[in-house]
């Protein structure tokens, strides 16, 4: 059953105490018994943070915890930290984000429907290709999350859509497929830029998926966490993720030009106009 995956939502943190202050507010419905929440911080220069992030967490009791990383290590390292702390699926969450009630139940929903899903990313307001109203356009933070995210509980849980890259800002990760493919490649792409699109292409290679999930809802913010162009390679980690695949650009071309996330921001948009 979906609600028996075990998943630990990892939020690597640099900074900007004000939003990662709203992000894990925002968790509070979703971490539960069977449930973690690991945040990581990369050795912020605000000396208040681990204090901060101590008194954060308070409201997750024994499902929470917190790792303070004397070096930094960037986004790369700090994530393959996290995913080697903990056991189960993983949710890579950044930390300029705002979670919407029961994203992480249909997310296990969306994974339940196929052992094969390597990664699932959500709708989201600032997704690139999984961005709802329109693709590949940011949008402003929601004002309502919880209108939107009952919306979407509403469309079918089938027909969820192949993604050429999963899209780092909230990515679910199947711990068999890490166990298969390996963590993110911190040798190659260093502290950040293209390692989460080097992995879905990796899992695509070998057969997995990467999925949609149009069904849950996570709000982004944008440009105000230490990774938040992580997702978008570009410069020489472009060109090293082109090296490995090729077709790489040719596949998000190709799936911005037939755009099939459209039918689900069509319902999507049905349902909250009701």
């Amino acid at each position: 059953m979906a609600a028996a995956r075990m998943i630990t939502v990892i939020v690597p943190v640099y900074g900007a105490a004000t939003v990662v202050q709203a992000c894990l507010a925002s968790l509070q419905g979703e971490i539960d018994a069977a449930h973690q929440l690991l945040v990581i911080d990369d050795a912020s220069p605000d000396p208040a943070m681990p204090s901060l992030l101590t008194e954060a967490l308070k409201p997750f009791g024994a499902h929470a915890r917190v790792i303070l990383q004397t070096e930094n290590r960037g986004f790369v390292g700090t994530v393959n930290h996290g995913m080697a702390e903990s056991s189960g699926d993983v949710i890579l969450l950044n930390s300029d984000t705002v979670a919407s009630p029961g994203f992480m139940h249909r997310i296990r929903e969306c994974a339940a429907t196929d052992a094969r899903i390597a990664t699932i990313t959500p709708f989201s307001n600032n997704a690139e290709i999984c961005s709802f109203p329109e693709l590949c356009k940011a949008g402003p933070l929601p004002d309502d999350l919880p209108t939107i995210a009952k919306a979407a509980a509403t469309l079918s849980n089938q027909d969820f859509i192949d993604l050429p890259t999963g899209v780092g800002f909230c990515m679910w990760i199947n711990r068999a497929a890490l166990v298969a493919l390996g963590d993110f490649d911190q040798a190659t792409f260093g502290k950040g830029y293209g390692e989460e699109n080097d992995f879905c292409q990796r899992a695509r290679a070998f057969g997995w998926r990467n999925v949609l999930c149009h069904r849950a809802y996570v709000a982004h913010r944008g440009g105000e966490s230490f990774a938040a162009t992580s997702h978008r390679p570009n410069g020489e980690a472009l060109r090293r993720l082109l090296s490995r695949y090729p077709r790489y650009n040719q596949q998000v071309a190709e799936f911005i030009a037939a755009d099939p996330p459209k039918v689900w921001r069509t319902q999507l948009a049905a349902a909250l106009s009701v």
